[in-house]
């Protein structure tokens, strides 16, 4: 028997564009909801009573109550909101991170889909905490980019009706944001790193850059060591690309959305043995939001795991 999937909040962005990766399938059933009805707390938990998964797709505080809504403790939930990133019981909905992720994801009931932004972070920062050649507490720095469907539909339309002129533009200018506690956790930092983010006039991709003074570091790394650790944490992974340091050096320029439409993330080690530029570029629609979702999805009810999903 196929197993049966509900998208609570399918037709936000994320939701939309996860639907878009299980229609076509015909490994699962995938269950809809009348559209008179998606915000009817008892037709809700009517649907969820008959499936095996659900995918929340929702703000953080009807994500919680959505939760509550599902009986069956074996129902797997994955939640692409903020609510449970850090949350005791909720497993980090990012495979490729660590050894041990994968198998988690497959045993759990209660998956987080990670953020955009610390999907790229995080590949980044973890492998170097981990190995030693980045300190924990180390005042790690993180400027990003994405396209403004980051925003959901009210920055989507405030970008395609000409609300704003704006073709770039900073913001969590008080660095009050919802994405750092994840990175902090999640990439094995002893304190919060410093995020400064943008968005862009451009609908989807984007590019995650982390800053490093190697000269500054303990234990004095060169580029290489840098790539050398990257490359060997993601080496048999399907989705996850260290571009060699040959091929990185022969760009000079580098955009944001040459992973669009993929479940793809690259990472880059720049710079020189002084200073590394590290930077991830994935879209953040796919690896980022609705890809990783996927990609939990099919882990979690023991399919292909890259089934739906374009490299």
């Amino acid at each position: 028997m196929k197993p049966k999937v509900f998208i609570d909040g399918e037709a936000g962005t994320t939701g939309l564009q996860i639907a878009a990766r299980l229609k076509a399938r015909s490994d699962i059933e995938l269950l809809s909801i009348d559209e008179a009805k998606r915000k009817d707390a008892d037709a809700r938990a009517a649907i969820m009573k008959k499936a095996d998964a659900v995918i929340l797709c929702l703000p953080d505080d009807a994500a919680r109550l959505a939760v509550s809504l599902v009986e069956n403790p074996n129902t797997v939930i994955i939640d692409a909101s903020t609510a449970h990133r850090t949350s005791p019981g909720w497993v980090y909905g990012f495979p490729e991170m660590d050894k041990g992720q994968r198998a988690a994801i497959a045993a759990s009931a209660r998956i987080s889909n990670p953020g955009c932004y610390p999907t790229g972070f995080i590949a980044l920062v973890r492998p170097l905490v981990v190995s030693g050649l980045l300190p924990a507490d180390w005042p790690v720095t993180v400027n990003a980019v994405s396209g403004y469907s980051g925003g959901g539909k009210p920055m989507i339309a405030e970008f395609e009706t000409r609300e704003t002129e704006d073709n770039y533009r900073i913001y969590a200018l008080g660095q009050a944001h919802k994405h750092p506690p994840e990175m902090k956790k999640h990439a094995a930092l002893a304190h919060t790193p410093m995020f400064m983010p943008a968005v862009g006039r451009f609908a989807q991709g984007m590019i995650i850059e982390v800053p490093l003074p190697l000269w500054a570091l303990p234990k004095k790394p060169k580029r290489k060591d840098l790539h050398k650790v990257l490359a060997g944490t993601y080496a048999d992974e399907r989705f996850v690309k260290v571009v060699p340091l040959t091929e990185g050096d022969a760009i000079k320029t580098l955009g944001a959305e040459g992973c669009n439409d993929t479940n793809r993330l690259e990472l880059y080690v720049f710079g020189s043995d002084e200073q590394a530029r590290l930077v991830a570029r994935l879209d953040n629609l796919g690896k980022g939001a609705s890809g990783a979702a996927v990609q939990n999805l099919n882990i979690a009810l023991g399919l292909d795991e890259g089934a739906g999903l374009s490299q």
